[in-house]
């Protein structure tokens, strides 16, 4: 089912919106989930949770992408329950992707005052200058969390040109 038809259901209320949201894209936010949390049953409970919130933001919200809408609120909530499962312990990978992202645009993301809109804005000025190559490898390490070996086998290309 299309993006605006599901989005519709949303709008109408209708429970069928949560199972086509799940037939659409349940696959891809577990595997997102799953790559942040690296635990079945937490996974599956965030993306849950995911459908329950999205539920709940639309209406009033009209998301212009669904899967991003989607995703982000599913990184949310799995960075939330890696942060409650860990306590005080921190996952290294994660602490690795935000100091690899800090690195990647400079000065930009250590201002912790910024708010989402200008985040949201400076990374969509940050992709619009990487190539469309660049952009794909970006986005699979730190939107989806992809291994840099996980990106170079989906690519056909070295580690070495990830990093």
């Amino acid at each position: 089912m299309e993006d605006a038809k599901i989005i519709a259901l949303f709008f109408d209320r209708n429970e069928q919106a949560v199972k086509e949201t799940d037939i659409a894209y349940g696959r891809k936010l577990y595997m997102l989930s799953n790559s942040i949390l690296d635990n079945r049953e937490d996974a599956e409970e965030s993306v849950s949770d995911t459908y329950w919130q999205t539920w709940e933001a639309v209406p009033p919200q009209r998301p212009g992408y669904l899967f991003g809408f989607l995703a982000s609120i599913c990184r949310h909530l799995s960075l939330n329950r890696l942060d409650w499962n860990l306590a005080a312990k921190r996952n290294a990978e994660v602490v690795t992707l935000t100091l690899e992202m800090e690195q990647c645009i400079p000065g930009s993301m250590q201002d912790a005052t910024l708010e989402g809109e200008e985040i949201k804005h400076v990374l969509e000025t940050f992709l619009d200058t990487l190539s469309s190559e660049s952009r794909l490898i970006f986005l699979r390490r730190y939107l989806y969390m992809d291994t840099i070996m996980e990106i170079a086998q989906r690519y056909g290309i070295k580690e070495s040109k990830v990093k």
